[in-house]
């Protein structure tokens, strides 16, 4: 989502019409690809995700700027013959470019170029790639992305949104009074008081969080914004440059915690101001059910919690449950205390709205 986001931002500084497509899993024509035994679309529809300028919607009154369109648009009004094709690394430096830098010379690049242009895509790889967004690197575009209208015009598909709205019950109380002071609408995105989101990852996602700990990876880069109040610092290894035990049990304990810890961790959360008055518990994750009903009674014996649910709880018809993950973040990004993956961009997509919105800085944690 941050490259799509990016991308758009690109178009819009440099006075052109974004061209996207639907979100494709696989590009051979089929409707259907296989993930890890079972079907799922090969495409699915960019607005059935979000909207907004990033995806064709309109730009706020009084800005000019071309819209977005479709692929198929742009294949009929600029056939590949009219087509100008540039690399990508004629705008990046895969590896050492800070992202405002790259956002200056793609616009000074694409504003040289005539009316249709396609980045080639045998480049070897995109303009901003993921070196940039797992590296503080990103950061240094924030300034121009909090403030561009495809940010400050973002929003989720109607889809999202109303998969949210009837699920809300799940994860806040609903009731007279509350819809009195607090919009029981998906939108706007205002913070929902008392809401603590834990994103917990599960599954094969151990294999990744063992190498992240073999190359001593960092925290995506949108969570690494200085106002944020915590740090990870990569473990020193061993004198022959060998990943160490205690090591790897240290990035296990912030990528892949068990419930012992989970359970400490929200202790300390609710501890700390931005905890303060904390009643309700979402668990975004794609844990088993019976280890989130284990999770779930671990948590309930530490008191005080009046509802505990997770994403294997929501309810969704057979359109929501191919975007179920979007419904999460829009469930993340509401939370009054979010307690992420510093590692997963899910996360780091939901913390980057967060912070988009203002949301104070110390609400954003990690494991």
């Amino acid at each position: 989502m941050q490259e799509h986001l990016l991308n758009a931002h690109l178009a819009y500084k440099s006075g052109r019409s974004f061209v996207f497509d639907n979100y494709t899993w696989n590009k051979d024509g089929s409707d259907y690809s296989d993930f890890s035994g079972r079907l799922i679309p090969s495409r699915v529809p960019l607005a059935a995700l979000i909207r907004g300028p990033a995806a064709g919607g309109p730009f706020p009154p009084g800005d000019p700027s071309p819209r977005a369109v479709v692929k198929e648009y742009f294949d009929q009004v600029c056939p590949k013959g009219q087509r100008q094709m540039i690399k990508s690394d004629e705008i990046t430096d895969i590896y050492n470019s800070e992202a405002n830098k790259m956002l200056e010379t793609g616009v000074e690049k694409l504003k040289t170029l005539p009316r249709c242009v396609e980045i080639d895509e045998t480049s070897f790889t995109q303009i901003f790639n993921i070196w940039l967004f797992g590296s503080t690197r990103v950061l240094s575009i924030w300034d121009s992305l909090k403030t561009s209208p495809i940010l400050t015009e973002f929003r989720w598909s109607q889809l999202i949104e109303d998969a949210f709205t009837a699920n809300r019950h799940l994860f806040s109380k609903i009731s007279w009074w509350s819809t009195l002071f607090f919009s029981r609408n998906a939108y706007p995105y205002d913070m929902i008081p008392g809401l603590l989101v834990l994103h917990i990852r599960r599954g094969d996602f151990e294999e990744h969080c063992m190498h992240f700990a073999t190359y001593q990876s960092e925290y995506n880069g949108f969570n690494q914004f200085p106002e944020l109040p915590e740090r990870f610092d990569p473990p020193a290894r061993s004198a022959t440059n060998e990943v160490t035990e205690e090591g790897i049990q240290t990035y296990l304990r912030h990528c892949f915690p068990s419930i012992p810890q989970i359970v400490q961790r929200v202790k300390e959360v609710r501890g700390t101001r931005a905890g303060k008055g904390l009643k309700y518990i979402y668990i975004m994750t794609n844990g088993k059910k019976p280890w989130v009903a284990e999770l779930k009674d671990a948590l309930a014996k530490t008191g005080g919690w009046e509802k505990i649910a997770s994403s294997r709880d929501l309810v969704l018809n057979w359109e929501q449950q191919y975007v179920a993950q979007s419904v999460d973040m829009l469930v993340g990004q509401r939370a009054q205390a979010l307690i992420g993956n510093g590692f997963s961009s899910l996360t780091s997509n939901i913390v980057m709205l967060r912070m988009a919105q203002d949301f104070p800085p110390d609400s954003n944690r990690f494991w």
